[in-house]
């Protein structure tokens, strides 16, 4: 007898004729579907931030956060982790993401790695006990996630799993577990779909919450990005006079001195302190508000 088939991979009675439709109506449902994965994934609001705070604790021991999947969960970790250093300024290595099969992997799907679980087992060979390893699975029984799993928690890591099975043969392997229950796909299996929204949300929830819990940002504004081009350079101008009620030149000008840095510039907008002391209140403490107190506690 085969196996029953989880949640992802049952039929969605809702879409059972999405053939016969109009192009709209297609994409009525299809986005329905998806408004449906939104929700799931706010249902797993709890053990996420459970998996932040633990999360949060490792990194400020030096800790770093490794991803590891396959298939579309694996490539949107990719792009998750991709994204960190040139959104919040961060260390490149702070979050990795380990996809099966390699490099060469993500962008052929012919090369499928999924079930090689010594590889994920390899994978996570470096981890220690301050590091997090996330496994990312929408059927929750990747066996390449179930060897990085298996190895990160024998050496110590903490272990999480993203999935959208709630009964995910894996959960045993994670210290949390994070569910968001999407069921059926729109079109059955192919968990791209409303698993991969669902998946999405979620791993830019956690990615945020964690660099807003680090001070890498000013209440709503992405201080810590890196101006790598025009539009982020006049992005970083916008930042600062958003957060000091400045103007343009005034904040391009501030930013030209601290060397494109804005939470430095922003600091001193903020304060009129003097270079060095806003770059020593910055190494001191996590983030702008924490650095501005400081000084500002210091100079009263």
């Amino acid at each position: 007898m085969p196996q029953p088939a989880p949640p992802t991979e049952r039929r969605n009675p809702r879409t059972a004729a999405i053939d016969t439709l109009a192009s709209g109506d297609v994409l009525g449902l299809l986005l329905d579907e998806d408004a449906r994965a939104v929700e799931a994934a706010r249902a797993a609001t709890g053990p996420l931030a459970r998996a932040v705070d633990e999360t949060h604790l490792r990194l400020g021991r030096g800790g770093r956060v490794h991803y590891f999947g396959a298939g579309a969960s694996g490539r949107l970790a990719v792009l998750d982790a991709t994204e960190i250093t040139p959104t919040f300024g961060v260390a490149r290595d702070l979050f990795t993401a380990h996809f099966a099969g390699g490099a060469a992997a993500i962008t052929d799907s012919s090369v499928d790695r999924e079930d090689a679980e010594p590889l994920g087992a390899a994978d996570a060979r470096a981890l220690g006990d301050d590091d997090v390893a996330v496994g990312i699975t929408a059927s929750g029984s990747t066996r390449y996630v179930a060897g990085a799993l298996r190895t990160a928690r024998a050496a110590g890591a903490l272990t999480v799993l993203v999935t959208c099975n709630p009964d995910a043969p894996l959960r045993d392997l994670a210290d949390i577990v994070v569910v968001a229950d999407t069921g059926p796909e729109a079109l059955t299996g192919s968990t791209r779909l409303k698993a991969g929204t669902a998946t999405k949300v979620l791993l830019n929830a956690f990615s945020t919450a964690l660099m807003i819990k680090a001070g890498r940002t000013y209440g709503n504004l992405m201080v810590g990005l890196v101006a790598t081009n025009a539009k982020l350079g006049e992005r970083a101008v916008r930042l600062l006079a958003e957060a000091t009620g400045e103007d343009a030149a005034t904040c391009r000008a501030a930013l030209a001195e601290a060397d494109g840095r804005i939470p430095e510039a922003l600091v001193r907008l903020l304060t009129g302190c003097p270079p060095e002391p806003a770059r020593a209140a910055l190494d001191a403490h996590p983030g702008v508000r924490a650095a501005v107190a400081a000084l500002r506690g210091r100079a009263g």
